[in-house]
C-alpha cells in the first residue's frame, strides 16, 4: 500500500467520522427501547435493515472507487472495477458487520438462539438485486456522505436485531454491555473499510507524465 492510499483512506476516516459517531449512537439508543422484541419481530427487522445497509454500502463503496478513479484518469472508470468493488465490498462486508461480528458476540456471551443468518444466502432475491442498484446509482450520480451516514445507522439497526433474536429473553446486565462493544465493533470497523478503506485499495495511483 502506498503512502498515498494510506493518506487517502486517513483523510477519507477523518471526513466520514461525525456521521460514522452518529449512527453507532443511535444504534446503541435504539437498543434500550427494543432490547425485549420477540424473535419474531427482530428476525423481521433484521431483514429490513440488512438490505437496506447493502444497498447503501454498495453507494458509497462504488462511488468512492469512481471518484477517487475520476480523479487520477478522467479517460477511465473501469466498469468491472466498479461493479466487483460494490458488489465485494456490499455484500460480503455487511455480512461481517450485520451477521458475523454478532454472532461471534451471540456465541461468547452464551445467548440461548445464536444463529448466523446470512442475507446473501437467505435473502439473495432481496440482497443481491438491491447490491446491483446501489452499484446503479454510484455509477450515475456517486455520492459518499450521507448514504455513509444512513449505511453506519442501518447498519447499526441490522446488527441490533440479529442480537436481539439470538437471546430470545430479557438482556442480562453483562449481556447488555456485551452488546455495547460488539455493536461498536460490527459498525466501527467494517462499515469504515467497506466504504472507505476498501475502494480505495483498488484505485491505483496517478501516472506520471511524460517528459
Amino acid at each position: 500500500m502506498s503512502n498515498n492510499t494510506v493518506k487517502r483512506i486517513l483523510k477519507e476516516l477523518k471526513k466520514h467520522a461525525p456521521f460514522t459517531l452518529f449512527g453507532a449512537a443511535t444504534g446503541i439508543v435504539m437498543f434500550l427501547f427494543f432490547r425485549n422484541l420477540s424473535q419474531k419481530t427482530a428476525h423481521t427487522l433484521f431483514y429490513t435493515f440488512h438490505p437496506l445497509h447493502v444497498v447503501l454500502s454498495a453507494i458509497v463503496t462504488a462511488s468512492m472507487y469512481k471518484n477517487y478513479k475520476w480523479k487520477i484518469d478522467k479517460k477511465k472508470v473501469n466498469l468491472l472495477g466498479l461493479v466487483l468493488v460494490g458488489f465485494v465490498g456490499s455484500i460480503g462486508i455487511a455480512t461481517i458487520s450485520d451477521s458475523i461480528i454478532p454472532f461471534a458476540g451471540e456465541v461468547l456471551m452464551g445467548m440461548p438462539h445464536a444463529e448466523m443468518h446470512i442475507g446473501f444466502i437467505e435473502k439473495w432475491q432481496t440482497v443481491i438485486p438491491l447490491a446491483a442498484v446501489g452499484i446503479a446509482i454510484a455509477y450515475f450520480k456517486p455520492q459518499t456522505k450521507f448514504p455513509h451516514a444512513g449505511h453506519v445507522l442501518i447498519s447499526t439497526w441490522a446488527s441490533l436485531f440479529h442480537m436481539i433474536m439470538a437471546a430470545g429473553r430479557t438482556f442480562t446486565p453483562s449481556e447488555i454491555v456485551g452488546v455495547f462493544v460488539f455493536l461498536f465493533a460490527a459498525v466501527w470497523m467494517p462499515c469504515c473499510i467497506s466504504d472507505i478503506a476498501f475502494p480505495l485499495l483498488f484505485v491505483g495511483e496517478k501516472k506520471r507524465a511524460r517528459e
